[in-house]
């Protein structure tokens, strides 16, 4: 396993503000960082462009044999572990892969390595680094780095939501403003088990023609943060776990968008929306008139 902070560089002072917009630069840092790693370590894991050519040992399977976690996943974690726990001692740690970890100042930090692992895994470029804040279980602060493209996804709470682009140009984010649903592009996700998965599909069947489209990228944040930028207008999953939606949804929600989120955990299958607000009623209505407002279960 290579020297993740030698390779990467991060520097961060100790910091025990709760102020959104300084969570938001520590969230960047971090993010910006841990993305760093992630795009090295790729072409280490897998030399080639088939699947099947990959390094020994680079990926295992999680929550079924078709859900995998590689390598660079925990790598990734416990670079951002360390790298918070160096600016934040004493914050709390959510980890998709690492599970929680207890602080004692109220803030809580919820952190996925890697989203969209499985493009990670293929070679798709569409996987990022997802990282929030959270007081009291609300984020208040998250950024999303688009690894592939570059592109890194910011908000705090109250302060807005930018986009910065591989040049360093940064572009503050707002919803479309489409106001028919049957004009907007709609994303979505998939879960790995297969009772729900069966149960998404017939729900994508139900939507599709009553939408301009779907669009099934592979990685929430980056879905969330779409509807942000207006790449999309729309997207909703089922059965989403907070590291999914921390960082993005509140991105979304700073860019004007109508945001659901789970009450629970999300192993209860609960759906998260976001929406454009002049189509997020109508998409509301149409989500629970084919019941979809409602928990499927795995």
């Amino acid at each position: 396993m290579p020297d993740t902070p030698d390779r990467h560089p991060c520097t961060l002072s100790r910091d025990a503000t709760t102020d959104p917009a300084r969570l938001r630069e520590i969230a960047v840092d971090v993010a910006v960082a841990a993305a760093a790693h992630v795009r090295a370590r790729r072409p280490e894991l897998f030399p080639a462009a088939d699947p099947g050519a990959r390094t020994a040992g680079a990926v295992r399977s999680k929550s079924t044999e078709t859900d995998p976690v590689t390598v660079a996943d925990t790598e990734t974690e416990d670079l951002i572990r360390r790298l918070l726990t160096r600016s934040r001692p004493g914050d709390a740690i959510l980890g998709e892969e690492g599970g929680a970890d207890a602080g004692s100042t109220g803030v809580r930090w919820v952190v996925d390595p890697i989203d969209g692992t499985v493009n990670f895994v293929y070679g798709i470029p569409a996987y990022a680094v997802s990282i929030a804040a959270q007081v009291g279980g609300t984020s208040v602060a998250g950024a999303v780095v688009d690894v592939a493209a570059g592109d890194v996804y910011s908000a705090a709470r109250g302060g807005g939501a930018t986009r910065t682009d591989a040049g360093g140009s940064v572009t503050r984010l707002r919803c479309n403003p489409v106001g028919d649903i049957a004009h907007a592009l709609v994303a979505t996700g998939f879960s790995y088990a297969p009772h729900r998965r069966e149960r998404q599909g017939a729900l994508v069947a139900e939507l599709l023609p009553r939408v301009r489209d779907i669009r099934r990228i592979g990685a929430a944040a980056l879905d969330l943060c779409m509807v942000a930028s207006g790449r999309v207008d729309a997207h909703y999953e089922h059965g989403l776990q907070p590291w999914d939606w921390a960082a993005g949804a509140l991105i979304a929600a700073e860019a004007g968008a109508w945001v659901r989120l789970p009450t629970g955990g999300g192993d209860d299958g609960e759906i998260t929306v976001a929406a454009a607000p002049g189509v997020a009623a109508q998409l509301a209505d149409l989500l629970a008139t084919f019941g979809a407002d409602a928990p499927i279960p795995a």
